[in-house]
């Protein structure tokens, strides 16, 4: 009787908070806050995540659901991760994924992103629960939909006009995007990606990822653990070269829905071959 009660308990625990497993495989790295050379301050942190929440709120609100942002800018972890308790949704974020290297400002908000992803990305999900989008979709979700709201409105011309572009990147968002404005969300995605791409690289003490070596990767289904780094440049790359709606939301069920597909003639933008199989 004691043994099933501790297991009914535990049971409760589980289903009331459920996890995804962080935007980084599990890792022993910690930057703590003696760490005074990152790009991004604690008020740059909160920065970030107050525009998400003010994005955000209210779309979850919409769903019936409480969007909740933990910041734990104290805490050295090099990851984030979502959960679920309720009708309450979570995005846990630290300060150690902000201050790493080559944690870039965008970057640090694509991760925001990634996160969001988990409760709205849609199809496909995980094996871990129906709610959780999986690891490739909520990086897909991050560039095609979540980044470019969270840009919408900056003078994303000027700013990717100080940073160092990719020709290849510059090429492929200009075969894209007929505006300017267009070109440099394009841009300025991919540029996240690429940061977010070297971080997770650099935790397995992996080399720099590249526009320029996708990933020769085809899996024969889809993926729900963790691509590999160069796979998840792919996605974010690709997700920036999307030219569907932003504001249009992915399905639950049915992934073709208001993504970039091949059965609809596209050549560009579609989720990578290296996690995902249509």
């Amino acid at each position: 009787m004691k043994i099933s009660l501790i297991f009914l308990l535990f049971s409760v625990t589980i289903n009331a908070h459920e996890l995804c497993n962080g935007i980084a495989p599990k890792n022993n790295w910690w930057i703590g806050t003696e760490k005074r050379d990152a790009n991004i301050t604690q008020d740059d942190f909160n920065s970030v995540l107050d525009r998400i929440k003010l994005l955000y709120e209210p779309i979850f609100e919409a769903k019936g659901r409480k969007l909740v942002i933990k910041r734990n800018w104290q805490d050295g972890t090099v990851n984030a991760y979502a959960s679920q308790t309720g009708d309450i949704s979570y995005i846990h974020m630290f300060g150690g994924f902000a201050r790493h290297e080559k944690t870039t400002l965008d970057g640090f908000a694509l991760v925001s992103c990634h996160e969001i992803g988990h409760h709205l990305g849609g199809a496909p999900k995980s094996g871990k629960g129906n709610w959780v989008t999986n690891e490739g979709q909520s990086d897909y979700f991050g560039t095609t939909k979540c980044f470019r709201l969270y840009v919408e409105g900056d003078d994303n011309v000027g700013i990717v006009s100080t940073m160092d572009i990719p020709e290849i990147v510059t090429q492929k968002c200009t075969s894209v995007y007929s505006s300017a404005d267009e070109v440099a969300i394009c841009q300025r995605a991919s540029m996240a990606g690429l940061s977010l791409g070297n971080v997770l690289s650099s935790l397995n003490y992996g080399s720099d990822v590249s526009f320029d070596k996708p990933s020769k990767k085809k899996v024969w289904w889809t993926a729900h653990h963790h691509p590999a780094a160069q796979c998840r440049l792919d996605t974010y790359f690709q997700g920036a070269l999307c030219d569907k709606d932003y504001n249009s939301d992915f399905d639950d069920q049915d992934a073709n829905i208001n993504a970039c597909t091949r059965s609809e003639g596209y050549l560009v933008g579609m989720r990578p071959r290296c996690w995902y199989k249509p």
